[in-house]
């Protein structure tokens, strides 16, 4: 397994060193470029990674640029929680690598305009009349549009009637003359820009044309001195483009060169944007944030850490080839950090009352607990033991099956950290459920005690009733039942009911004040982080994961 300390090896880290060794770049800039459309998911954690690996790992910079050149679909919102996102994935890690504030696409409007009219002047760019879908069908035909032979004079003019807002939306658009017939239909006569009458979010109203992607993402590049312009693969057929572009504008060196890998395919999960926006709108989850969504918002709020995420990233590695990756290795990687370095809690999910009734009337006493066991300089704390118990009601069965070592009437059990209980006594309400439990305590089997030694095969967790807090929990799992939900069918209809359940925990006391940054597990149980919104004024801690993979066994059922 790769780690941070160490440089991992792929064909664009490969690339790279080849160009500072040659001296075809001094510097290496890098770039992660999203649209402020929507919140970013696992899959742009992949890309943040690499990008600001890559810078990182070579002493260059990596530039955050807001692809925001679709005013009718972006919000300032969403700039405020990529940024929050990425500062969040790299703080501590390649945080010097970032290139300052935030670039925007907006920002150069004025210099795309420019260098759209040197592409006119050049007779390599013309206004075309034809409707969206006529230059669409065009294009897949190999046809010349009727307006491609527009003189360089009349293109000018057009082209500056666009940008004064003179025609309305669809009536024309800007289009590269490159070859109607090429094998690669984005290199057909491409469209550059189009009209549209909507205000930006940056620029307010100024600009009735807006660049379309690959004329923004090219020059983009180029004005910021970008060195290796990292994109996933299904813009592979768009660098030949971006390539015709640099050569016909004649800009000099040095010129960003673009790169393509496989973008991170996940199971269980759906990472289409815009199916993401209708699990939202919808309400199928609450907000972009739910700790069931894979956004990198959710993952933060569920309790994922910023280096559990880097090392996914590092090990998955960096392909030309399309894959998909079992969530179980996400699953792993959180499990394998947190075993190292989760503090050990005591918590009881579903409580049931224990009384133990050969135990002194109020009295309580201090016993030791191993905050965790994986490491030896964590300590130990004292957690107090009194009377009145609570056991988790899952440890306790009236008829067990075979091979049943838990609490069953007459049967003992350790209490984890403290004594061995024995149960005598069942109580119930007028419905027949069970309220409490009475139970002997063997007083001499606590560590040190004589009967210490003694072999009991059930240990089970447990907090003092009298001092336990209460604590709303959530039980967070896979949103979806199937490993590919969005394969066949509706991918809605695949939602895993069973995804949250919410329930009133009682908690050992020392997790009153329980640090956001924390990460527990609560012994048994699973990993949990405090949740971070201040706002619901209560103790609530979200599962993150479970303790062990159970989704295994209900496949392979």
């Amino acid at each position: 397994m790769t780690t941070e300390t160490e440089r991992p090896s792929d064909f664009i880290r490969d690339i790279v060193a080849e160009d500072l060794r040659t001296g075809k770049y001094t510097k290496i800039v890098t770039r992660f470029p999203p649209e402020p459309n929507g919140y970013l998911h696992i899959g742009h954690a992949k890309s943040i990674c690499l990008n600001f690996g890559i810078a990182r790992e070579f002493g260059g910079a990596c530039n955050i640029r807001m692809d925001d050149t679709n005013p009718t679909k972006e919000e300032a919102e969403y700039v405020r929680s990529i940024m929050s996102d990425v500062r969040w994935l790299i703080d501590g890690w390649a945080d010097k690598q970032l290139g300052g504030a935030p670039f925007y696409a907006s920002d150069y409007f004025d210099r795309f305009y420019e260098y759209a009219v040197d592409l006119i002047r050049k007779d390599k760019a013309y206004v075309c009349d034809m409707t969206p879908d006529e230059t669409d069908a065009y294009r897949r035909l190999g046809k010349a549009s009727s307006f491609r032979n527009r003189s360089v004079d009349e293109n000018l003019d057009l082209f500056s009637r666009m940008k004064a807002g003179e025609f309305p939306d669809g009536a024309r658009t800007l289009r590269a003359k490159i070859d109607v017939n090429a094998a690669n239909v984005w290199l057909r006569d491409p469209v550059l820009y189009r009209i549209r009458h909507a205000s930006h979010h940056r620029t307010g109203d100024k600009w009735y044309i807006y660049p379309m992607y690959d004329w923004a993402h090219t020059l983009s590049d180029y004005i910021e001195g970008i060195t290796h312009s990292i994109c996933t693969l299904e813009f592979e057929v768009h660098r030949p483009l971006y390539e015709w572009i640099l050569d016909a504008l004649e800009v000099p060196e040095p010129r960003p060169h673009q790169y393509e890998f496989a973008r991170l395919n996940l199971t269980y999960t759906v990472m289409s944007k815009r199916k993401l926006i209708q699990l939202v709108n919808e309400k199928l989850v609450n907000g972009w944030d739910d700790p069931r969504m894979l956004t990198i918002s959710g993952l933060r709020r569920r309790g994922v850490t910023p280096t559990a995420l880097r090392s996914l990233a590092y090990n998955i590695g960096i392909t030309k080839y399309q894959s998909m990756t079992d969530i179980a290795l996400l699953e792993h990687t959180i499990r394998d950090e947190f075993n190292r370095t989760a503090t050990r809690r005591l918590a009881v999910l579903r409580p049931i009352k224990v009384v133990l009734t050969n135990y002194p009337k109020g009295k309580t006493e201090e016993l030791d607990a191993i905050n965790n066991p994986e490491d030896p300089n964590a300590g130990t704390r004292k957690i107090p033991f009194g009377r009145e118990l609570y056991i988790e009601r899952d440890d306790f069965m009236e008829t067990p099956p075979p091979k049943y070592f838990r609490l069953r009437p007459g049967g003992e059990v350790r209490l984890k950290y403290a004594y061995i209980i024995k149960c005598d006594e069942v109580v119930k309400d007028d419905a027949g459920n069970i309220v409490e439990l009475r139970c002997t305590v063997d007083l001499e089997s606590k560590s040190g005690g004589s009967t210490a030694g003694r072999k009991i095969k059930g240990t089970i967790h447990w907090v003092s009733a009298t001092h336990a807090v209460e604590a709303e929990i959530g039980l967070y799992d896979r949103l979806f039942t199937v490993s590919e939900p969005d394969a066949t069918g509706d991918f809605k209809s695949f939602i895993n009911p069973n995804s949250l359940e919410v329930v009133n925990a009682k908690c050992e006391p020392v997790l009153t004040n329980a640090p956001p940054k924390e990460r527990y597990q609560f012994e048994r149980l699973g990993y949990f982080a405090p949740e971070p919104d201040p706002r619901l004024n209560k103790l609530v801690f979200n599962r993150t994961i479970t303790l062990r993979d159970t989704w295994t066994k209900k496949t392979k059922k």
